[in-house]
């Protein structure tokens, strides 16, 4: 008998029965505090529960830094009343646009505003970083001097982490999405053409809302401080309508963290399987990270039984996760296997062109089912997000703003005009995606670079390492 057969039979035993047991362990976690709908969603619709859908939105997606940090700059620079910010890391000594630190934004802002920051307090154990004393001395080298008030929320779940990026100004404007502001673990200050700059490149996106949406945004922020400081903030109540979008605001809080979320919020995955499940034609994902079983096996079944002739399934994810520490390909040889040969699946990653590339690191978390459905926000798709960080995500049905999004990100990687990506998405994916990645692969292959970004992810069509992304979630994730 082939040992390599072999072994690869054994891992996919393993890996199947690990993933059953991260599955039912969260069926039963679910189950216990009454949130078992949010596995069990039927396809379609909004995220059931609080807050619902809200119309009269606007929301601008901006993708990757160089067109996302102004932004954000721009909003705090003119804040009126408040600066609200929560998220995973913050570096005072971060760059911006303007040649100014994140601290003396947030330090002259907070002259004639109130400023909070609301940060992760870090690892309590040397096994991720920062570590909690690297985050108290970010506090100092923030506040010290300033007007700045700064908390540290340790209200996580052993080995998790608050991972949501969240900015509120004045209570009418809030940014949603990936981008945090910190150096940590990579440098976010990246433009769309991704030119080669001596360093890991950085693929990201957040959205700027306006509207009733905004102050929902808000409100999760104000329950967060209160858990953490006992000060209750008073948010502005539900803006006048700015646009003519409907929004969800969607979060991961896990049960039994904060008193008063006890059965906790699991809307994200909800709001994802549902999305997955109406899918008919187009599922595009660009994730840091494509381990949960619960969103794989929805994608596998539909690989498996197409809902029709040209259903497409299209990823887009870094080389190598956690900055080259961890292989997420894992699950990918899954869903490789699902397809069967019969093209609908296309695994693709980005690298910097030329001859000095470095990796991009896909940092997104954007999903886009139908042109039809559209997310945007912190979660990733494996446990960590899903199940046990704090996390928040924006969600609309607007299909013309669903498909704007995609032919914008079509058109930044295959570093064309988006009328050139328009038309039927099979046909596109067919004759463009898949043989400009291909081709780019080749070309990396025989001469070391690439004069193009995008690639095909190579190394999917194996399981050798279908082990990873269930072994992940049952040692860590679940």
């Amino acid at each position: 008998m082939d040992p390599a057969k072999t072994l690869e039979r054994a891992d996919q035993a393993l890996g199947e029965q690990l993933e059953r047991v991260v599955v039912a362990h969260h069926r039963r976690r679910l189950g216990r505090v009454g949130q078992l709908g949010s596995l069990d969603a039927p396809p379609g619709g909004w995220a059931e529960g609080d807050p619902p859908p809200c119309d009269g939105n606007r929301i601008e997606v901006l993708v990757d830094g160089a067109n996302a940090l102004p932004e954000l700059e721009r909003a705090i620079e003119e804040a009126r009343s408040h600066v609200w910010l929560a998220g995973w890391h913050f570096s005072p000594e971060l760059e911006l646009p303007s040649g100014g630190t994140l601290r003396d934004l947030l330090a002259e802002a907070a002259t004639r505003a109130d400023v909070r920051v609301l940060a992760w307090a870090g690892a309590p154990l040397p096994l991720f970083r920062p570590a909690r004393r690297d985050v108290r001395k970010m506090r100092e080298q923030l506040v010290r001097g300033t007007r700045i008030k700064c908390a540290l929320d340790d209200r996580e779940r052993p080995m998790h982490c608050h991972h949501e990026k969240i900015l509120i100004v004045d209570g009418g404007v809030a940014f949603v999405g990936g981008i945090d502001l910190t150096l940590a673990g990579g440098d976010r200050r990246d433009a769309p053409s991704h030119p080669p700059r001596g360093d890991l490149g950085w693929h990201d996106a957040t959205a700027r809302v306006e509207g009733p949406a905004a102050a929902d945004v808000a409100a999760h922020f104000a329950l967060r401080w209160q858990e953490v400081t006992g000060e209750a903030l008073q948010p502005e109540p539900a803006g006048k309508q700015e646009g003519g979008i409907e929004l969800q605001v969607v979060r991961t809080v896990p049960n039994n963290v904060y008193d008063r979320l006890p059965r906790g919020d699991f809307r994200i995955v909800e709001s994802y399987l549902r999305a997955l499940r109406s899918a008919e034609r187009l599922v595009y994902l660009e994730n840091q990270f494509l381990w949960s079983p619960e969103i794989v096996a929805v994608l596998k079944d539909k690989l498996r039984n197409p809902p029709s002739d040209d259903f497409r399934l299209v990823v887009l994810l870094p080389s190598k996760a956690k900055s080259g520490e961890e292989d997420t390909r894992g699950q990918l040889g899954v869903l490789v296997d699902a397809d069967a040969g019969a093209g609908r699946f296309l695994a693709c990653t980005l690298w910097q062109p030329g001859p000095e590339a470095c990796p991009v690191y896909v940092h997104a978390k954007i999903g886009i089912v139908d042109d039809r459905w559209l997310t945007i926000g912190s979660a990733n798709l494996n446990e960590h997000s899903l199940f046990n960080d704090t996390e928040m995500n924006v969600v609309t049905h607007d299909p013309a703003l669903a498909r704007d999004v995609r032919l914008r990100l079509w058109a930044e990687h295959l570093e064309c005009d988006q009328s050139e990506v328009d038309g039927d998405p099979a046909r596109v994916i067919d004759e463009r995606w898949r043989p400009h990645a291909e081709e780019q692969l080749e070309r990396a292959r025989r001469d070391g670079h690439s004069p193009h970004k995008l690639r095909l992810l190579p190394g999917v069509s194996r399981r050798s390492k279908s082990l990873l992304g269930p072994l992940s979630g049952f040692l860590v994730d679940g």
